[in-house]
This record gives C-alpha cells, sequence and structure tokens, in this order.
C-alpha cells in the first residue's frame, strides 16, 4: 500500500515539473543541437557561358513562423494566402558566386535577412540571375548583378507563386515576364459557414476509373478562393524596374517568351473546375500573344481530363504538351497521343509530335 502512495506521489510530481518546464522552448544538449543545426548539402547552378557557378545554401530546418503561417488546400494545391505563394516549399537561404577558372568565391550582398531564396534563374547572357524571394507577407522579385554579386530589388508588386514558374526571362536578357499578384484586388472570399447551395455531381453516362487526390476544391466557397489567389496580372519589367502590363489578369499557369523574343506563350485556367481531380487537370486555354500582349493566336481551348486512364504514362487525349523549340526563333510544338491516352493499349507509336510556325498564324490570321 505504501508502495502505491509513493508511485503516486512521483507521478504527481513529475507532471507538476512537466508542465511548469513546459511554458518556452528548450534546447537539447550541444551534441544534439550540432546534429540537427549541421548545414544541408548546397544546391548548385552553372551559368549559361559555363564561366561561374552559383551555390545556393540551404536550410535543414523549417522556423517556427513558417510553420505558423496559415495555409489552404485547395484543388491540390497547398497554399500560403498570406504571401500569395505555395506553403511548405523547398527554399534557399544564402548564395555564393564562384569563378570556374580562378576558383575565387564572392558571397552575394543586398539579400533581405531571413529571406526565402527560390526560382533562382540565369539571364540567358550570363550577367545577372533573377530570384523570388519570400520575406513577410510578399513574394518579390530580385535580381543579382554576377559581376559585382550585389542584389537588388526590382520592383514592389508582389509576385504570384501559386502556380508554376512565376517569371520567365527574355531572351534579350534586358526584360523578363512576371506574374504579379492583382492590384486593389480586395479582401478574399470568407468561407461560407452555411452552403450556398447543395453539391451537384451528374454522371453523363461515361464509365472513367478515378484516381484518389488530396486537398480537392469541395464547395462553391473553395471555388471562390481558389480564382481568387490564382488570378494574375501579367508584366514586362526592365532591368531598370520599368513595368507594363501584358494582356489581360486571368488564372495564369504559364506565360512563356519564345527564343526570339517576339511571342509570349499563354496558358490560363478557366472554369468549370473539378470536385474529382486537381489543377493540373482542369481546363485552360492555349494562345499566342505578341511581344505588346495582343492576341495573335488561339491554339487549344484544352477541355477538363477526368476521364484520363489510370497508368503512369496515361495522358489525355488531344493535343497537350505544349512549348516553345529552343531550336527555332517562334515554333510551338505540342504531342498527340496515338493510343487514346491509355498505356495498355498495344500500338507501334505512342505519341506523335506537331510543330506551329508563329508566322504562318499570323499571316492565316490577316
Amino acid at each position: 500500500m505504501r508502495n502505491k502512495v509513493k508511485s503516486k506521489i512521483i507521478i504527481y510530481l513529475l507532471i507538476n515539473v512537466l508542465v511548469i518546464g513546459g511554458d518556452d522552448y528548450k534546447m537539447p544538449p550541444k551534441a544534439i543541437a550540432d546534429i540537427v543545426d549541421a548545414s544541408a548539402l548546397p544546391g548548385i547552378s552553372i551559368s549559361p557561358d559555363k564561366n561561374q557557378i552559383l551555390i545556393m545554401e540551404r536550410s535543414t530546418l523549417t522556423s517556427i513562423e513558417e510553420l505558423s503561417q496559415p495555409e489552404l488546400k485547395l484543388a491540390g494545391l497547398r497554399i500560403n494566402p498570406i504571401a500569395n505563394g505555395r506553403s511548405r516549399a523547398s527554399y534557399y537561404t544564402g548564395l555564393t558566386i564562384q569563378n570556374f577558372k580562378s576558383g575565387k568565391q564572392k558571397k552575394v550582398k543586398g539579400l533581405p535577412p531571413d529571406g526565402r531564396i527560390s526560382n533562382v534563374s540565369w539571364s540567358p547572357d550570363g550577367k545577372n540571375i533573377a530570384m523570388a524571394i519570400t520575406k513577410g507577407n510578399r513574394i518579390n522579385l530580385y535580381i543579382v548583378n554576377v559581376k559585382n554579386a550585389k542584389a537588388k530589388l526590382l520592383f514592389k508588386s508582389g509576385l504570384n507563386a501559386i502556380y508554376g514558374t512565376p517569371f520567365y526571362w527574355i531572351s534579350n536578357s534586358k526584360e523578363l515576364i512576371v506574374k504579379t499578384v492583382i492590384e486593389n484586388r480586395g479582401e478574399p472570399p470568407k468561407p461560407l459557414t452555411v452552403p450556398e447551395a447543395p453539391v451537384i455531381q451528374e454522371n453523363l453516362g461515361t464509365v472513367a476509373p478515378v484516381r484518389t487526390y488530396q486537398d480537392l476544391l469541395t464547395n462553391t466557397s473553395d471555388e471562390k478562393l481558389f480564382e481568387y489567389y490564382m488570378r494574375s496580372q501579367l508584366v514586362k519589367v526592365t532591368l531598370a524596374g520599368k513595368i507594363k502590363k501584358i494582356g489581360r489578369p486571368g488564372m495564369i499557369r504559364r506565360a512563356e517568351p519564345s527564343p526570339d523574343g517576339k511571342y509570349i506563350l499563354r496558358e490560363t485556367i478557366h472554369r468549370p473546375f473539378s470536385y474529382l481531380v486537381s489543377v493540373y487537370r482542369f481546363p485552360f486555354l492555349v494562345e499566342i500573344l505578341n511581344k505588346d500582349g495582343k492576341l495573335v493566336h488561339t491554339v487549344r481551348d484544352v477541355p477538363l481530363a477526368e476521364t484520363v486512364p489510370i497508368g503512369r504514362d496515361a495522358v489525355m487525349t488531344g493535343p497537350r504538351s505544349f512549348g516553345w523549340r529552343s531550336d527555332e526563333g517562334s515554333t510551338i510544338y505540342y504531342v498527340e497521343a496515338l493510343d487514346d491516352g491509355n498505356p495498355r493499349k498495344k500500338v507501334s507509336y505512342r505519341d506523335k509530335v506537331f510543330t506551329l510556325k508563329t508566322h504562318l498564324m499570323v499571316i492565316r490570321k490577316n
């Protein structure tokens, strides 16, 4: 009986010690802390002229501040609504430029303290490096001059980094195409506590296997939030920070300039959204714009892809995977399945590759 009483007293005292000692964060012994804080292997990026190498430092740990940020789960994306970027994204913490021949290193200066660096991209001539830096409630575009290793904020507007690449260099190395958060867009829609309407799903007679996806849209409130954070305004910005709007705002998933800098390949998501698949299979419009944002040609309106067969190599039917040929000035390529997108179907060839010359599109339109 006495042993039981003693055991209860000891347990009671231990609980009180744990409660009293749990008021703040505690550091483990130095030996353990050194293991946890050990530097991760850096990332590297080689300049286009092969003369410089960029060494990108990264942290092995996520800060408490970052972990405490809110997170929205919409259409298969995990979004940080404060910065208008992706949550749980990997990033770099510091940059060093090293000359290949001499081995001389220059630490990049002018970066914001505690900024999270991502989307690092060399200019085509190798003289500058562009990057997105998340700091506080905004993601900004910074440019590093390779010669003096100094970074500068290019312009104050925040980037929209929810989906895809937030910026692309133009081939002249003097300008970039950038996705920005729309100015004066207002407050985000408030999540509904009571549904506006029932969720209706129809079977239109098509039988298809369905994968399971995480974080899908579930109601009209999710749809409004997704559209609010996804919408962006394209701008063209010079190295001097001069900005020019390009085209209309939209849910832009991609805006890539042609190798000759004369055109822009833009892909814009549109409704109807799906509650069965993620954003990667939402319908989107593929268009060619001139360098000033004027529509030159509509390549394809890619439909919602809810009925793609299950399989690693399964794809949608019809034209897909649009891009610029890097060996020509302004020629589009795309791919079309010859097996109905089903990898289980036995065929001699899986895909057929097509090309479209942009100048011929202009002639046809005129």
